[in-house]
């Protein structure tokens, strides 16, 4: 038998001979952190319980095809992000970025403006109505801004790791990332003006 990793109950070599207790590990180390990732990007609890089990399925039958070059959870994180992507742009087509200027009727571009919520406690953010408001706006980002921003702010994942499980350059998510911020702060912005105006009256 191979030897384990010193910080998993499998190794590589394991899981590319078909060891099904070593697949079984796997899967019970990355099923909460891929179910995660896979509710956020879906919004719906049938549609990631879907992208979980395709996920290790595609993962299963292609194991004997992963060479090491990255983490095996960098592997798994692009199979369960290329499929939760696969399912959106089927029924959810990219939306306008909210850095472009709204046209206006006499055909003058008129900067989108961005209202601020900097004199809120942190506790505000931190409400389940302000988190369930969250959720609503991740939603209605277009896939490839969604797919950033839960693998970089909901996920914690670094740039590096976010660009290599997206195929695309650390610059790209950097902008990705920004224009997804933007967007989730101009979708929240009357409600959190709302709570800023209630707190005066208080």
């Amino acid at each position: 038998m191979h030897p384990k990793n010193s910080s998993h109950a499998y190794s590589i070599e394991d899981l590319q001979a078909g060891d099904r207790d070593a697949f079984a590990a796997l899967v019970e180390e990355y099923s909460p952190k891929l179910h995660r990732l896979a509710l956020r990007m879906m919004n719906d609890v049938l549609e990631a319980e879907d992208v979980l089990q395709e996920t290790f399925l595609k993962a299963y039958k292609n194991i004997d095809r992963f060479e090491g070059r990255s983490a095996i959870g960098t592997w798994l994180y692009r199979i369960a992000t290329n499929e939760a992507l696969m399912r959106l742009r089927k029924t959810h087509p990219d939306t306008v970025a909210i850095d472009e200027p709204i046209e206006a009727p006499d055909g003058h571009l008129i900067t989108r403006e961005i209202k601020d919520w900097c004199c809120l406690p942190e506790a505000e953010f931190m409400t389940s109505e302000a988190q369930s408001k969250l959720d609503r706006a991740v939603a209605e980002l277009s896939p490839a801004l969604r797919s950033t921003f839960v693998l970089r702010d909901l996920q914690g994942l670094s740039t590096r790791e976010s660009a290599e499980i997206l195929g695309v350059s650390e610059p790209a998510i950097k902008t990705r990332l920004l224009r997804a911020r933007l967007q989730l702060r101009d979708s929240l912005s009357s409600y959190f003006e709302d709570r800023v105006l209630e707190m005066t009256d208080e």
